[in-house]
């Protein structure tokens, strides 16, 4: 393989008030990590809870699965702190990434997991995510937009201000949608472009939900980790929605500083199809269109619907 063929960062996706590329400035690469990378709201954390239970089997984790792994182009805190704390694990670690491939680096070492989801599911979930930011995150919202004139919107009339918003507009100027985040079509296809290669792993939502211990067998193979059979069955309890909602303090504990009702906000339906019932024909028809703009044939269709990836 020639290294023109393999991935090259070519983007900074910096300047918003949640993500930011350079951050991962301060990433000191070891051949064994895991870098897990969706949009947003197509399983981040929960495939986070995925390989912290394929790392620790028997569930006694030495950290919240957030501290484990870090979202490390996450704009808001502290970013020495989060490398010091990446830095100390002596195990093998794992970090969360919102970045398309071309604003991350790219390491032939590393093991990658993509998450998709109907772009539509994802915008339900958005929705709630969106809606219910706690006053601290709006307060840093608004602060950002004095400091920048870039105003990140946490207000919208309805959903359907949202949508078209969402489906029409974007933040930055490579892409056509996602706005005020950042594109789920353009993500996917990043990605997409280079699934021939064997370190990068696709999962999509709606297979997790439909045959949840295939997808972790597939996952584990593919991190090169072997299963204690003796531990699957606990395995597979701890990572369906019940518990991981039931437990989400030693998932995600931070969760009530950024959305009211805290984990139980983020950890809404775990469902597909609700868009069915709330987008519009029109509406759908701009989904469609963004779709077309953005992704060749073949990754529109997994993204939709799920099933194998062939390279």
């Amino acid at each position: 393989m020639t290294p023109q063929s393999l991935p090259q960062k070519t983007r900074e996706y910096a300047g918003h008030p949640i993500i930011d590329g350079t951050r991962w400035r301060v990433y000191q690469h070891r051949p064994d990590d895991i870098v897990i990378s969706t949009s947003y709201k197509a399983g981040t954390t929960w495939m986070q809870t995925i390989v912290a239970n394929l790392l620790y089997q028997d569930g006694e984790f030495p950290a919240p699965v957030s501290v484990m792994a870090p979202w490390l182009d996450m704009a808001l805190p502290p970013i020495d702190e989060i490398a010091a704390g990446l830095e100390a694990q002596t195990n093998r670690r794992f970090i969360k990434t919102h970045l398309p491939l071309d604003g991350v680096p790219y390491f032939e070492g590393n093991k990658y997991i993509v998450v998709g989801r109907d772009a539509r599911d994802v915008f339900m979930s958005l929705w709630n995510h969106h809606r219910n930011y706690s006053d601290a995150i709006r307060e840093a919202m608004a602060d950002f937009g004095q400091q920048t004139g870039k105003v990140f919107p946490t207000d919208f009339a309805d959903i359907h201000a949202f949508w078209k918003a969402w489906i029409t507009k974007s933040w930055y100027e490579w892409e056509s949608d996602g706005y005020p985040y950042w594109s789920h079509l353009q993500h996917i296809k990043s990605w997409w472009d280079y699934r021939h290669l064997s370190n990068i792993h696709f999962v999509h939502f709606a297979d997790l939900l439909n045959d949840p211990a295939g997808e972790v067998r597939g996952i584990a193979k593919h991190l090169g980790i072997a299963i204690d059979e003796d531990c699957f069955a606990g395995i597979l309890e701890r990572i369906s929605f019940k518990d991981m909602k039931k437990n989400f303090g030693n998932i995600m504990p931070e969760a009530s500083e950024i959305w009211r009702g805290g984990g139980k906000t983020f950890m809404n339906k775990g469902t597909n199809g609700r868009w069915k019932e709330v987008l519009t024909p029109a509406e759908i028809d701009q989904y469609h269109a963004a779709v077309e703009r953005v992704l060749p044939v073949d990754c529109a269709h997994w993204l939709e619907n799920g099933g194998p990836v062939q390279s």
